[in-house]
């Protein structure tokens, strides 16, 4: 006789996005475009990676319940993708291994100051469907749902539309060609950089993180963080806009900076934290991503709550 057993608690946020293997070299420099150089770099390091897989990590770490919703392949990398998120404690009943598909890579160049250069290799069979994405969130209750915007349009159009509850939509960005503007109109909050800002906003060039945060505000969602590394973050909403500052620390890598920081950002809202508050709290996460390498927030950084 089987004991019954009670179903597990919701997830506190649920991300629908990517899950890639990251295969980092550590570089002296990053070749100036067209100088055709070759460059010694450290030996390659493959680990689990992608936006929305070291997001869900990163609120796995600092306490949150936390479930993923993406794809990889049925090999070597997928499995290892599985295994990092089910030892960090993020729920993986929507993250899939598909037959025959590869799994998704990016390529990170770090050079000694921390600052990096990736090339997404994304894989068109692992891509998201609507089906998929509409099953996910018919299992789950999270309050907080965060979308990659980058993603195929069908998909992200459903994560932002059919959730059954009322929950915070966030989204997230790597510049993308096919990004519809539209689509901001559906989120409660953006978290964006300040490159990927410009991008959205058809600017050439670097923008003024707060004023990029107030002209995003204008196109539809209510509230809007833009992150800008060292310098911090500011943030942009009707009753509050500001501008939260970063401590200066040792960089070791930057890869996962942004990733940390939205995940102290959504945990703070879900706690109750006033805007001001939580962008000061995701500031000192992603402030604490960069002391080490990698691009997962470091367990031992979380446990001890020093971010």
């Amino acid at each position: 006789m089987t004991t019954p057993t009670s179903p597990a608690a919701p997830s506190d946020v649920t991300i629908i996005g990517r899950a890639n293997i990251d295969l980092t070299v550590q570089v002296p420099y990053h070749p100036s475009l067209g100088a055709h150089q070759t460059v010694f770099g450290s030996e390659l390091v493959a680990t689990a990676g992608g936006k929305s897989l070291n997001q869900a990590i990163a609120v796995a770490r600092l306490g949150g319940r936390v479930g993923l919703v993406a794809n990889a392949g049925e090999d070597h990398w997928g499995h290892q993708l599985k295994t990092t998120l089910a030892e960090a404690g993020v729920e993986i009943d929507h993250f899939q291994l598909l037959p025959g598909a590869p799994t998704g890579s990016a390529i990170i160049e770090v050079t000694p100051d921390g600052e990096n250069v990736i090339v997404l290799a994304v894989s068109p069979k692992t891509e998201l469907t609507v089906e998929h994405v509409r099953v996910a969130l018919t299992r789950t209750a999270s309050p907080v749902v965060v979308v990659q915007l980058d993603l195929p349009p069908e998909p992200v159009v459903t994560a932002l539309t059919d959730a059954r509850q009322p929950v915070i939509r966030v989204g997230n960005l790597v510049p993308h060609p096919s990004l519809d503007p539209d689509w901001l109109r559906y989120l409660d909050i953006l978290v964006v950089n300040q490159v990927e800002a410009a991008t959205i906003l058809g600017i050439t060039g670097v923008v003024d993180p707060l004023t990029a945060a107030n002209q995003l505000r204008s196109l539809g969602p209510p509230t809007v963080v833009v992150t800008a590394g060292a310098a911090g973050a500011s943030y942009s909403h009707a009753e509050h806009a500001g501008i939260v500052a970063a401590p200066t620390v040792p960089v070791v890598d930057t890869t996962g900076a942004g990733d940390a920081l939205l995940a102290g950002l959504v945990l703070a809202l879900i706690a109750g934290s006033a805007l001001p508050d939580a962008v000061a709290q995701a500031v000192r996460a992603g402030t604490a991503a960069v002391q080490h390498e990698g691009a997962h927030l470091p367990r031992s950084v979380a446990r001890r709550r020093t971010w």
